[in-house]
């Protein structure tokens, strides 16, 4: 087992670099659709579809990410350059998303979405990828990297409240109050964020140390490690878990905005729900690690997953102008939703030690690139679903809702994600690493490496 302990710097070092991606991940989730249909001015159904099409692509290019990053030797390590090399790339990517082009009709707005949105989502493989599968390296001890999974997702939430709590200031300063200056507005707001996670990214760089080395020299071959992982039960275990709770939080987060602008009636209350919710994924953040010590990953995930479903089925029938309820069933659903991603990324690292193990080959990049993967599909599908669903219901943007539609947008807040935590519960169910056995894999490979090293 790796003897060097992380020190509170580097702790915080690694939170900082998803503190940056959570920024844009948050203004991506919450205000992306919105931004589509009521700034740029295309239609919901559209969006949905190029979630769809550009988010496949994208989930598919992560495996290539981590097969390049598993391949990769410098100074700094296989993982970290790529942190310090793209952190610019992101920046400008993310204020070219929220860029609206002037004098351009519908087909070339849709164009131009499509080329700037794949653009950022590739570059955010780039960069997050290499981040992720940088947990797997720091230490090899199973408690230390759940701990380092807790900073990384409160730094995580605290990069969404700063995006949460900023933008509608943010948007309000650039345009002075006029709303034809909007879409300024968005784009010198998303230029804000750019820039500031270009920092917290140099700073992730700067603060963290790769340690864990593979138990075998051999250069890795592509065919054996897609065998490798093509055979990994828990892997697709995890990753079917993983998708699921992805489309539970889209939706979710997709349609909230929607909620409170057509069906709660006042659109300025959604910045207190959104960074309530937030700070109680914080609290269940904390709750985290002494609870997996002492029951299991498993069974934290297992239990988190239920509550949240029967929280989210529970919020149809709150009423729109019960604000109380509203925020306290936020809260319930944000403590249990915070909970399971620190468990998540813990877990990948459990599996790429078990793929070691099993094979005597380490494939750090390309499993851990299977965990952005599942982001992507469960937040394309989530995506998706949330512009195909507002089109079902006959969502017209901008305009009074029909009863129809309110009620679509009570149901993408309460049972269509409570369907993404029934399918996650499933999953791991069958997630068979235990707390036991992976003792039982870290003792023997660190005794193969220590017999490596003396040989």
């Amino acid at each position: 087992m790796t003897t060097e302990k992380l020190s509170l710097r580097e702790k915080i070092g690694y939170g900082f670099g998803d503190a940056a991606s959570s920024m844009f991940w948050k203004l991506f989730s919450m205000y992306l659709m919105f931004f589509y249909t009521d700034i740029f001015g295309i239609d919901a159904s559209v969006v949905g579809t190029m979630f769809l099409i550009t988010r496949i692509w994208d989930a598919a290019f992560d495996p290539v990410v981590g097969i390049l990053a598993d391949r990769t030797q410098t100074r700094w390590g296989k993982f970290r350059p790529y942190i310090l090399w793209v952190a610019v790339p992101f920046g400008i990517a993310g204020v070219l998303t929220f860029t609206t082009p002037g004098e351009m009709d519908v087909t070339g707005k849709i164009i131009y979405a499509y080329v700037t949105y794949s653009i950022m989502m590739m570059i955010y493989s780039l960069i997050n990828v290499p981040y992720a599968s940088l947990l797997g390296v720091m230490s090899s001890d199973g408690k230390e990297r759940t701990e380092l999974s807790s900073y990384r997702m409160i730094f995580a939430f605290i990069g969404s409240i700063i995006a949460l709590a900023l933008v509608d200031p943010l948007v309000r300063f650039f345009t002075g109050g006029d709303t034809a200056q909007a879409a300024m507005g968005w784009q010198m707001t998303a230029g804000v964020f750019a820039v500031l996670a270009v920092v917290f990214f140099w700073l992730n760089f700067a603060w963290t140390k790769e340690r864990v080395q593979p138990i075998s020299d051999e250069k890795p071959r592509l065919r054996e490690d897609l065998r490798d992982l093509g055979v990994n039960y828990p892997w697709w275990i995890l990753l079917g878990s993983g998708i699921s709770a992805l489309i539970f939080n889209s939706i979710r987060d997709g349609a909230a905005i929607y909620y409170f602008k057509y069906y709660v009636g006042d659109q300025s209350l959604i910045s207190w729900y959104l960074v309530l919710g937030q700070a109680f994924n914080i609290v269940g953040i904390l709750f985290v690690t002494p609870v997996s010590n002492k029951i299991g990953k498993k069974q934290t995930y297992l239990w988190a997953m239920v509550l949240a479903t029967i929280f989210s089925i529970s919020f149809y029938w709150i009423d729109g102008t019960n604000m109380t309820m509203i925020l306290v069933f936020q809260a319930l659903i944000s403590m249990c939703a915070g909970s399971i991603f620190p468990l998540l990324w813990s877990m990948y690292a459990d599996i790429t030690d078990y793929s070691e193990w099993k094979t005597g080959r380490r494939a750090t990049g390309l499993i851990f690139s299977s965990s952005s993967m599942s982001q992507k599909f469960g937040w394309t599908l989530g995506g998706a679903l949330t512009g195909w669903l507002l089109a079902w219901y006959g969502f017209q943007a901008n305009e009074v809702q029909s009863t129809e539609a309110q009620d679509g947008i009570k149901l993408m807040l309460s049972f269509f994600p409570a369907i993404g935590t029934v399918l996650s519960v499933v999953f791991i169910l069958i997630y068979p690493l235990s707390e036991k056995k992976m003792e039982a894999i870290t003792a023997e490979l660190d005794a193969r490496r220590a017999a490596g090293s003396s040989n």
